[in-house]
């Protein structure tokens, strides 16, 4: 592709440059940057805003001082752990750059910057290659059709291998990953100071600065280039809609460059060929380049489809098309709490026009079971921004196809549907990765605990991946995250938000059963105060089998306890069955029969039969053996075929049984472990699995049933009950 100079650099650092509000979809690209931690996105994102003049001078990921990395998390980690939003103008065309994380904790922010974009760049270091989730995603773009390139990076470090990196490229993704331009070394045979443009042969000389000089090749550069063009000029003539232009170019004609180009650019905004880009931040090598091929060979929100809608009641509604004048459908993609500002949500708008001074209807459905509940709210939005970071600038409005910001909404959350008053539609949410890794916090004092409510409710907003529980049967408040790191951010921010707080063992809920026949005998009997309690009753207790429930039943000869008290001793057994009897966790699948007793014509009551019954309940315990149980999952187990036998060997380990296996329908080289594992070996299960298989192993889990624990787990889950 032909290069055109960038603009001239301008601006103060972390102020909006001159990135004006747009007034058509097609001047619009929305970007995400994607790839493994340490890749150099962020430092790519900086070196662009830079070169655009949206920036006079990039930040540093070591230094915390870059746009997108703005989170206090991020900084003290030094890497993103948050979606971030940097708009620049190139050429008249708004690029909307959404820099997500590349750690996979951190997957629900990656998942909410594809959901913004129309096109996917894959950073890719020239040191470190790629990671597999970085190929898994390859994939799951490709089985969507969305739009990719690769930007190779790091290109000034002793270690880096382009050449390598692009042969890489072509095994993990496929066919079409072919360079647009060679790196040209310096005099000293490794820094890189130039591209040679493969399809045009010129020299792009960085050696005094950014943006390049331009000039011929040196004679020796022609040859070292000639099969690598050759195969890019076979690469784009085979995606060509013009079927006679192989035959033309086998027969020797030489196409012209500019058909070439436009071919290409076709190709890549179609899904069909994806080009290689080499770039190198600190120098500037490369980034006039990819901007030229994100305005050029991207696709603008018009061409790329846009989600389904529905009606808020679940009917449904015409097609969207991203059209400006067109009804109003936006989605918050992305919402955060500010110290200052308060909430600010970034938003997509897929269809008609969002103004300020707006009455809107904000709609959220679908993820109730994570501590989002289901709302529909009319709001008036006050004012528009385009988001650089976490500075806002205020723009008149955003068009359909634009990405903007919106402050002080009180409802809206990440995945909320934003639309007409009048009109009020729903967006089709997008999937969401389960969290699998718990996390117990216990509050400090009972501020602390009105300070967690709190301040858990406004992470729950933003975070559609964390999933908040408070166990009625541990009594524990369980923040349920995709990862360590993720547990780390979560809980930084709430201490951060004033909350005093540890972390505690998660426990498991378990179960307790009667393992034989047993009797009990209650007798309940007081006189205090001129009022006396007078109950007696007898039970039989047997075990059932697995799944069948609590069964009362009543065989009491010649009333020996009144007709109108045996509901009083079902509730009195009901409740201790639901306290427990060993180790504080609810009895299941037992008969308690009611076979005799004794009343008192004064004294006889109620309440006093319901303790009678709980107290028979516990000496029928006293004489018999009682078995805990614990939760079996089912497991499904996703990970490249190579980890298999390390995954089965280490769910042996963990009290599994592997049920069997079978490849993976979706994703060639992976296959698929079906196991039964108990609940009490999985609560760490989501971070030991990502270390195994250098995080490219996935699972789900879904509850199967309850079975007997061994003896020294049932005695030391005893012991632990007992110091509560």
């Amino acid at each position: 592709m032909a290069q055109k100079a960038a603009p001239a650099k301008g601006g103060e650092k972390g102020v909006a440059g001159a990135v004006p509000a747009v007034d058509s979809p097609d001047n619009v690209r929305n970007v995400v940057l994607v790839g493994h931690s340490g890749s150099g996105k962020t430092t790519l994102v900086e070196a662009l805003l830079a070169g655009t003049g949206t920036i006079s001078r990039e930040g540093s990921v070591t230094d915390g001082t870059t746009v997108t990395d703005n989170d206090p998390a991020a900084v003290r980690q030094q890497r993103s752990v948050a979606l971030g939003c940097a708009p620049m103008l190139y050429n008249g065309v708004k690029i909307n750059l959404l820099d997500t994380p590349g750690y996979a904790d951190f997957v629900g922010e990656l998942r909410a910057g594809l959901r913004a974009a129309d096109a996917a760049l894959f950073v890719v270091s020239a040191v470190d290659g790629m990671d597999a989730a970085t190929v898994a995603l390859w994939e799951e773009c490709a089985a969507v059709g969305m739009p990719r390139a690769v930007a190779v990076t790091r290109l000034d470090h002793p270690r880096s291998d382009f050449d390598e990196v692009v042969a890489l490229c072509d095994r993990v993704f496929g066919e079409g990953v072919i360079p647009l331009y060679l790196p040209m070394h310096g005099d000293d045979g490794e820094s890189v100071v130039g591209l040679i443009g493969l399809l045009t042969q010129r020299v792009f000389d960085y050696t005094e600065g950014f943006p390049p000089a331009v000039r011929d090749p040196d004679p020796e550069h022609l040859p070292a280039i000639e099969e690598a063009r050759n195969e890019l000029i076979e690469g784009i003539i085979a995606e060509s809609e013009d079927e006679t232009l192989m035959d033309r170019y086998l027969g020797g004609e030489e196409i012209e460059i500019q058909t070439l180009v436009d071919d290409l650019e076709k190709a890549v905004a179609r899904g069909h060929f994806y080009p290689v880009v080499p770039v190198n931040s600190p120098t500037g090598v490369g980034l006039d380049a990819l901007l030229e091929l994100l305005t050029s060979a991207f696709p603008t929100p018009l061409e790329h489809p846009l989600p389904a809608v529905t009606a808020v009641d679940g009917s449904p509604e015409a097609p969207l098309t991203c059209d400006p004048a067109g009804p109003l459908v936006a989605e918050v993609v992305k919402t955060t709490i500010d110290a200052y500002v308060g909430r600010v949500s970034l938003v997509r708008v897929f269809s008609g026009t969002l103004r300020p001074e707006t009455a809107v209807h904000v709609s959220g459905h679908g993820l109730a079971e994570r501590g989002h509940a289901d709302h529909d709210t009319d709001e008036r939005i006050a004012h528009i921004y385009s988001p650089l970071g976490a500075t806002l600038r205020e723009v008149p409005y955003a068009v359909a196809g634009d990405i903007c910001a919106i402050t002080k909404s009180t409802s809206a959350e990440t995945g909320d549907t934003i639309s007409a008053k009048d009109h009020p539609l729903l967006v089709e949410a997008w999937e969401m990765p389960e969290p699998l890794l718990p996390v117990a916090v216990v509050p400090k004092t009972r501020s602390d605990e009105d300070a967690l409510a709190k301040n858990l409710g406004r992470l729950a907003a933003g975070d559609p991946t964390l999933r908040l529980e408070r166990n009625p049967e541990t009594h524990q408040l369980v923040l349920w995250c995709m990862g360590e790191a993720h547990a780390d951010v979560v809980l930084e921010r709430l201490k951060a938000g004033g909350v005093e707080l540890t972390t505690e063992p998660v426990r498991v809920a378990l179960r307790e059963a009667f393992v034989s026949e047993s009797q009990g005998h209650g007798r309940h009997v007081k006189q205090s105060g001129g009022h006396g309690q007078y109950a007696v009753c007898d039970i039989v207790v047997e075990p059932l089998p697995r799944g069948t429930g609590i069964e009362f039943a009543e065989r009491v000869v010649g009333g020996a306890v009144p007709h109108n008290y045996i509901p009083s001793v079902e509730k009195g057994v009901r409740a201790q069955v639901e306290k427990g009897l060993v180790a504080g966790y609810p009895v299941i699948d037992v008969r308690v029969t009611l076979v005799d007793g004794k009343a008192h014509s004064v004294d006889s009551s109620d309440a006093a039969f319901q303790t009678a019954g709980s107290l028979a309940l516990k000496d029928a315990a006293e004489k018999a053996q009682i078995s805990l149980l614990e939760p079996v999952d089912d497991v499904e187990i996703r990970v490249p075929d190579t980890y298999v036998g390390a995954v089965m060997s280490d769910l042996s380990g963990r009290r599994g049984r592997v049920l069997g296996s079978d490849a993976d329908p979706e994703h060639d080289g992976k296959t698929v472990v079906h196991a039964e594992v108990p609940a009490t070996e999985l609560v760490r299960y989501a971070i030991e699995l990502r270390a195994m298989t250098s995080g490219a192993g996935s699972f789900r889990r879904s509850f199967a049933r309850f079975e007997p624990m061994p003896s020294h787990l049932a005695d030391a889950a005893r012991k632990e009950h007992a110091t509560r």
